[in-house]
């Protein structure tokens, strides 16, 4: 009788991937922390791998060069900050927009240098970063408008003004990691009534986008 067929996990090519991916990974976290201190241009490649403890060969196999090692951790970044916002898909819409919102405030708490990079475009103009940035937004959008409207494609109207709406949220944060003025709840909470505002005149100017009620109570109680 033949022998099954091994699992992919326990062919050696398959288990070097994934030490090759472990230590990607793990390359990618110690440099979330070496840029959260420093700034990009104060790092050289030879401080990098002398504080991650490495050769600094080994960060140009995997990444190539300095830039390709920041754009992979902004990357990571980025995947943490939409995973954060973007969860809790079974919950009911408003319970789930409170959801985006207090996740997205505590990324910035927590990763306060990657956010400043993600919102900010990266070093200069870099175009790559504004990219993902802009991949961001688009998801904390589509995720906004499935939760107040049942769906994460919307018109021009509203996408406009939830866009209009993050980009405020986003100033807001940078402000708010800054000075810290405010508790994370008390902020969450300035960040919904704001949202609820906004998708009211969306109802005003189109009925076709009505407001969830969560927004008509806010503004009740407001």
């Amino acid at each position: 009788m033949s022998s099954s067929p091994q699992r992919g996990a326990d062919r050696p090519g398959a288990r070097g991937t994934e030490r090759s991916a472990a230590r990607r990974a793990e390359l990618i976290a110690i440099g979330r922390k070496l840029f959260a201190d420093t700034s990009y241009d104060a790092l050289s490649m030879d401080d990098i791998a002398k504080q991650a403890h490495v050769a600094k060969g080994l960060i140009y196999y995997y990444f190539r060069s300095k830039r390709g090692y920041y754009l992979a951790i902004v990357e990571d970044s980025v995947a943490e900050l939409v995973s954060r916002a973007a969860g809790g898909v079974e919950l009911p819409p408003e319970e789930r927009v409170h959801r985006t919102i207090d996740g997205y405030l505590r990324y910035a708490e927590h990763n306060q240098a990657a956010y400043r990079t993600i919102i900010s475009g990266g070093v200069g103009f870099d175009a790559e970063v504004h990219a993902l940035r802009d991949g961001v937004r688009e998801a904390i959008v589509e995720t906004i408008a499935e939760g107040a409207y049942g769906r994460r494609k919307v018109g021009p109207l509203p996408r406009t003004a939830l866009l209009g709406w993050l980009c405020s949220v986003e100033g807001a944060t940078l402000d708010w990691i800054a000075h810290r003025g405010l508790p994370r709840d008390l902020m969450r909470e300035l960040l919904v009534k704001m949202l609820g505002g906004t998708m009211r005149a969306v109802e005003e100017l189109d009925v076709s986008y009505p407001a969830p009620q969560a927004a008509h109570r806010t503004a009740a109680t407001s």
